[in-house]
């Protein structure tokens, strides 16, 4: 940091298993990515490249060379692998992260209707070729999934080797976790916390409103996903206490 403040909380440090920081990069361009890793690169901890983006961006190659080079690691979002499931094509999705050099994988059921038994199956053989992300949720906004069942899944995935959970929200923050107006289903959060540990979970928080909400429940060190590259900076003010939405929160503490 630049300059001494009291009262700020001790973030932890990379690699971190919590205070975890994924970015939703949408499309990035080679500059555009440059560009925002030459100022919050310290403060990323991993990029998901949203959805199939990564199958019509242009100098995917390239770009994914200026993550590896920051040593910044990536993965191909969870619709990604849907897709080529759908298609029972899951050896040709094996072959890509291997062509591509991905550190980790996202296994998700948030656009198809997957056994989950099978969910699991496919995270415990992933697990043989990279770090993986399970996603729980659906993105099906009349989906309403009850809290012990998010509990039950979350377990079973974490159970078949998934490194950490994801808390479905998509990259508008409008389902799974949240209401259609963006509202957090804080029962639900909170239910869930009773059983699986805070630090096994990314929440997806696109909005500025739902991290503000997850921070002061949860500490500047909760995991968070699906921030896009531009709000990484004022995210990580918010969990300082430097921003007016937790400008109090961490003062005497």
């Amino acid at each position: 940091m630049h300059y001494f403040l009291n009262d700020v909380p001790e973030r932890t440090q990379k690699p971190r298993e919590k205070g975890f920081t994924m970015v939703m990069d949408k499309g990035l361009s080679v500059r555009q990515a440059e560009d925002f890793l030459s100022v919050a690169g310290d403060h990323v901890d991993i990029v998901k490249l949203g959805w199939a983006t990564s199958y019509v961006t242009k100098n995917l190659d390239e770009k994914l060379k200026v993550y590896r080079e920051a040593g910044i690691p990536f993965y191909f979002g969870g619709t990604l692998f849907e897709a080529f499931i759908i298609r029972n094509q899951f050896d040709d999705y094996r072959k890509l992260l291997d062509k591509y050099g991905a550190p980790y994988a996202e296994v998700s059921d948030g656009s198809i209707e997957l056994d989950h038994d099978k969910k699991c199956e496919y995270i415990t053989e992933l697990t043989k070729q990279v770090t993986v992300l399970s996603e729980v949720g659906s993105k099906d906004e009349e989906k309403i999934i009850p809290p012990y069942k998010w509990i039950e899944l979350m377990q079973k995935e974490l159970d078949a080797g998934a490194w950490k959970v994801i808390g479905e929200a998509r990259e508008s923050g409008n389902v799974g976790l949240f209401r259609s107006t963006g509202e957090v289903r804080s029962g639900l959060v909170q239910e869930i916390l009773t059983k699986i540990p805070f630090e096994k979970i990314i929440w997806e928080a696109p909005q500025k409103a739902q991290q503000v909400y997850f921070i002061k429940l949860m500490g500047a060190n909760v995991n968070l996903g699906n921030i896009a590259p531009e709000e990484l900076i004022p995210l990580e003010t918010i969990r300082l206490g430097l921003r007016g939405d937790t400008f109090n929160h961490f003062l005497g503490k």
